[in-house]
């Protein structure tokens, strides 16, 4: 039917673009980017449900809660993670050192992630995945049933809590000179103790206080860790 001439036309609808549907891909997306920008303390549903543009009802759907949440941030940060297929007996002890050192690395390229990790046994299929290989490599070596079980909850302890140290610091925003003024502070202090008290702690104030740049301490902990684990291999 042809419209009268005079007959207001009505404005046309605007088009809505449909919204991009739900999933848990996209909350854990949202939940890792709020939790690198911004620190855990910032992660919650509230937070995330805002980034994603809806409301907290709407992830229940999809994540239980935030114990959940934590769970799937340490399994996306685990599928980063690159380790050997393949353990290999000649090689296990220099194969641990560097997954432990790839743990840290991804620890380390998702802030927050180590907190997310402490006080919790990670359940997803990556974490199982990673633990897996952790324990060819520990079998590899020989390494009795339960001290090869024993290892694989010592060893994330010991590295996610360097890098929960590390982002500590971070979000200090300590700079070189504030670690250097720390750590001269430290080493003055650690000279200054009576001698008859502290014998130990004054003649080794330089060693206490020494490798606080770089990896050196975190190397030396993994020494640590591979050369006792190997002392608890059975002899062929």
């Amino acid at each position: 039917m042809t419209q009268s001439p005079w007959q207001p036309i009505s404005p046309a609808k605007p088009t809505r673009t449909p919204k991009e549907p739900l999933t848990r891909d996209r909350i854990v997306d949202a939940a890792m980017h709020v939790l690198v920008d911004q620190g855990y303390d910032a992660v919650s549903m509230r937070k995330v449900a805002q980034v994603l543009g809806t409301g907290p009802a709407s992830l229940y759907a999809h994540v239980a809660n935030k114990k959940e949440l934590d769970q799937l941030l340490v399994d996306r940060a685990a599928s980063d993670m690159r380790l050997p297929e393949t353990a290999d007996p000649e090689r296990w002890q220099e194969q641990l050192k560097d997954a432990m050192r790839e743990m840290l690395r991804v620890m380390r390229a998702n802030p927050g992630v180590a907190r997310a990790a402490i006080g919790q046994v990670p359940l997803g299929e990556q974490a199982l995945l990673s633990t897996e290989r952790f324990l060819a490599i520990l079998k590899a070596g020989n390494l009795p049933d339960q001290a090869a079980a024993w290892a694989v909850d010592l060893i994330p302890l010991y590295v996610t809590a360097i890098a929960f140290e590390e982002s500590v610091q971070g979000a200090w925003a300590w700079t070189p000179e504030d670690i250097e003024s720390l750590v001269g502070g430290l080493r003055t202090y650690f000279e200054s103790l009576p001698a008859d008290r502290f014998p130990f702690t004054l003649a080794l104030a330089g060693a206490l206080t020494s490798g606080t740049t770089g990896d050196e301490r975190f190397e030396f902990g993994i020494t640590v860790i591979t050369a006792g684990l190997a002392a608890l291999a059975e002899k062929a």
